[in-house]
C-alpha cells in the first residue's frame, strides 16, 4: 500500500510540472525572455525612450517580454553578413513595445504601438558610416508556441513559430515580472492638445524614473527553474521501481 501510495504522489507530481510547461496555458508567457546569447533584454538597457536612443548590445539576439495583463515588448539586434564583402555585415537595432493576444489555436498577434517603435539601421559600407534613425511598426503574427523546461540549460525554454513556420532561435526566461518600459504611449505624436503634452511631461517624468531605478527592479533574474525538481522526482521513480523489482 505505501508502495502503490509513493508511486502516486511521484505520478501527481509529474502530472503538475507537465501541467506547468503545457503551452496551452497563457500565463505561462509573462516574463522576459531572451535568446542564448543573453546579451538583449527589453526595457531600459536597450532603449531609453526619453532621449530616444537605442542602446547596442555586446552580442545580437533577441529579447521579448509579456505581462499578465496583455501587453509585450521586443528588443531585437540583429547582424547579416555581406557575402560579398565580409567586413561590410549590416546591422539592426529594433524596438517596439504594444498588446497582444493568444487566439485559441496558440497564435500570438503582436500589434504595436505604431508611434512608439523605433530602427537603428547601419550598413556602414553603403551609409557613410551615418546610421539610419527612424520610426518602426510592423504588426506581428507568431503562428503556434511551446513551452517546455530545457534539460540542458535547466531553464523554461519559449519557441516560437513565424507565420510560415519558420521556428524562431529558442528564447530563455531571464526575468520575473517582465523587465519592460512603460505599456503606454510613450512618445506621442507632435501634434498633440496641451492636456496630451501636459500627461506627455508627466510620463516622461516616469520613464526618466525607470531609467534611475532600473537597478531595483522588482523583476528577479531566473536561472534554474524546477529543473532539480524534475531530477529528482526522476530519481524518485528510479529508486521505486527497483524496490518494486526486488520486493516481487
Amino acid at each position: 500500500m505505501q508502495l502503490s501510495s509513493l508511486l502516486a504522489t511521484l505520478a501527481l507530481s509529474v502530472a503538475s510540472l507537465a501541467d506547468d510547461t503545457n503551452a496551452g496555458n497563457t500565463s505561462q508567457l509573462v516574463g522576459t525572455w531572451s535568446s542564448k546569447s543573453n546579451t538583449v533584454f527589453t526595457g531600459p538597457s536597450f532603449y531609453d525612450p526619453v532621449d530616444e536612443l537605442l542602446i547596442e548590445p555586446a552580442l545580437p539576439g533577441i529579447s521579448y517580454s509579456f505581462t499578465e495583463d496583455g501587453y509585450w515588448e521586443e528588443a531585437i539586434y540583429q547582424v547579416t553578413a555581406n557575402p560579398k564583402n565580409h567586413s561590410c555585415p549590416t546591422a539592426a537595432l529594433i524596438f517596439q513595445h504594444g498588446t497582444y493576444e493568444v487566439l485559441d489555436n496558440l497564435t500570438i498577434i503582436l500589434t504595436p504601438i505604431e508611434v512608439d517603435g523605433r530602427q537603428l539601421l547601419s550598413d556602414p559600407c553603403n551609409d557613410g558610416g551615418v546610421s539610419t534613425y527612424s520610426k518602426y511598426n510592423q504588426t506581428e503574427m507568431f503562428l503556434e508556441w511551446r513551452m517546455s523546461v530545457n534539460a540542458y540549460h535547466g531553464r523554461y525554454m519559449l519557441e516560437l513559430f513565424q507565420w510560415d513556420g519558420t521556428p524562431v532561435q529558442p528564447l530563455y526566461l531571464a526575468y520575473q515580472p517582465p523587465m519592460m518600459l512603460p505599456t503606454e504611449t510613450m512618445n506621442p505624436t507632435a501634434s498633440a492638445d496641451h492636456s496630451e503634452a501636459t500627461n506627455t511631461a508627466s510620463l516622461k517624468r516616469k520613464v526618466r524614473r525607470s531609467l534611475e531605478n532600473q537597478d531595483r527592479t522588482r523583476a528577479v533574474r531566473k536561472s534554474r527553474q524546477n529543473f532539480d525538481l524534475w531530477w529528482w522526482v526522476s530519481i524518485g521513480f528510479i529508486g521505486v521501481g527497483s524496490t518494486a523489482y526486488f520486493l516481487i
